[in-house]
């Protein structure tokens, strides 16, 4: 076998679905993590400086989102090893089914271990489901914020309806206790809130963020029909490989069979 023909047989190896869905998962992942880390650290900040100047009031807040930011971190690491598992877990399946290693054969191990990551698959993408609609409340609240600003200026020209009685109460989203002073923000303050370059940043990171969780769900079902169809194959090729060894089995009797009537044949003659 020539070099060409060499490398035409590893790079019919390769999992090119399960490749795929695997970088499309790292981008989402990446994307929903970082993002999302920065995002609420700036989140934090304007909340200290515009809309609850007590600490106390924002507490609680404050410690929720420090234990998200380290299951960000957690998250970002489980994926990293899980999308290299099934990109692994990819190869041997496609090595299986095409036999591209001579004897390397099917075994109930290796359906067990395929069925298992079909079902664990399931579950986080039901999981990242909840994620990426939890990760649009944010996105959800920004735009409010950043539409009432939009509204202010519109209203800039026009002097019978004056910009100051247009007002955000962030305590109305139950982040921050009622009692937090002082909790909302109108006319000219809102728009420098708007104006500053934490709550530009936030904003399209929290959007950025979502988007990456919308393709970590993309990615995950991509990844559970592949393992489906895996699974499949390899119950497919598990039966075929029983048969053949029956059949193979029956052959060499039939053959065992023929060789003693000859001797027997010989022997009489």
């Amino acid at each position: 076998m020539g070099c060409f023909e060499c490398c035409i047989k590893c790079l019919g190896g390769v999992p090119y679905a399960s490749l795929v869905a695997t970088i499309l998962c790292f981008s989402g992942v990446a994307l929903f993590c970082g993002c999302g880390h920065v995002a609420l650290t700036g989140t934090v900040t304007i909340l200290e400086q515009h809309f609850s100047t007590t600490a106390s009031d924002h507490a609680l807040l404050s410690e929720v989102i420090q234990l998200m930011q380290y299951v960000i971190y957690g998250i970002a690491s489980f994926f990293f090893l899980y999308g290299i598992i099934l990109l692994a877990e990819g190869f041997y399946t496609t090595s299986a089914v095409k036999e591209l290693h001579g004897e390397f054969k099917t075994t109930a191990c290796g359906r067990c271990i395929s069925g298992m990551f079909v079902f664990l698959t399931y579950v986080l993408g039901v999981a990242w489901l909840g994620v990426f609609g939890f990760s649009a409340v944010p996105v959800f609240m920004f735009y409010n914020i950043w539409s009432t600003c939009e509204v202010i200026k519109s209203l800039q020209t026009n002097v019978t309806v004056p910009g100051d009685q247009i007002c955000v109460d962030i305590r109305q989203y139950g982040i921050i206790p009622w009692n937090a002073v002082p909790g909302k923000a109108c006319g000219p303050i809102l728009e420098n809130i708007c104006n500053t370059n934490e709550f530009y940043m936030s904003y399209h990171l929290f959007i950025v963020a979502c988007a990456g969780a919308g393709a970590t769900v993309i990615a995950l079902i991509h990844f559970l029909m592949i393992l489906s169809s895996n699974w499949a194959y390899l119950k497919d090729a598990s039966k075929m490989q029983a048969y053949q060894d029956i059949k193979a089995k029956e052959e060499q009797e039939l053959q065992d069979i023929q060789s003693r009537s000859k001797e027997q044949l010989n022997s009489y003659t």
